[in-house]
């Protein structure tokens, strides 16, 4: 187990004390070991809890990226969290909400750079984050049809009048 896994499961533990099975197991992946939130609700108390917490100090979310789970009916998001310049660790988060309908806590409030990446989620995915200051397409058109990076996407064939190219 590389330093890094054995950094993220410490940090993990503290958060699976608190948390209990509000959090799914430790994947001890080499690459970025990850946990998930498996009650959608906690998400914001367990975002906040990660980045003040003493021993964990995650002050610092590195990306938000959504994901689409077509055969699970599930859309999700994975976040790279990274305490920099205090501990030096990094893990994971996946949380995930049903793709119809569904939506996921915003934690826009804990770290600031998750307001334009949950806006980046919603706007390619259609993912909802409930209490988000300003959820609004951020890439595409206010009038666009659909969200892009979800598996089942039709392409439309123009858009005002102008042919998308594909």
């Amino acid at each position: 187990m590389t330093q890094q896994v054995k950094q993220a499961l410490a940090a993990y533990d503290v958060v699976r004390e608190k948390f209990g099975d509000a959090v799914s197991a430790f994947d001890s992946n080499e690459t970025m070991p990850f946990f998930e939130v498996l009650d959608t609700d906690q998400w914001p108390d367990i975002a906040l809890f990660m980045r003040d917490h003493p021993k964990l100090k995650f002050n610092y979310m590195a990306c938000l990226s959504g994901v689409d789970y077509p055969q699970e009916e599930k859309l999700g998001i994975v976040c790279n969290l990274e305490s920099v310049a205090a501990l030096g660790h990094r893990v994971a988060v996946k949380v995930r909400c049903s793709r119809d309908g569904g939506s996921i806590p915003s934690v826009a409030c804990v770290w600031h750079t998750a307001n334009w990446h949950e806006r980046e989620a919603y706007d390619m995915f259609g993912m909802l984050f409930s209490g988000h200051p300003d959820l609004r397409r951020i890439l595409c058109p206010e009038d666009w049809e659909g969200f892009p990076l979800r598996k089942d996407y039709k392409v439309q064939e123009t858009y005002h009048g102008i042919k998308v190219p594909y």
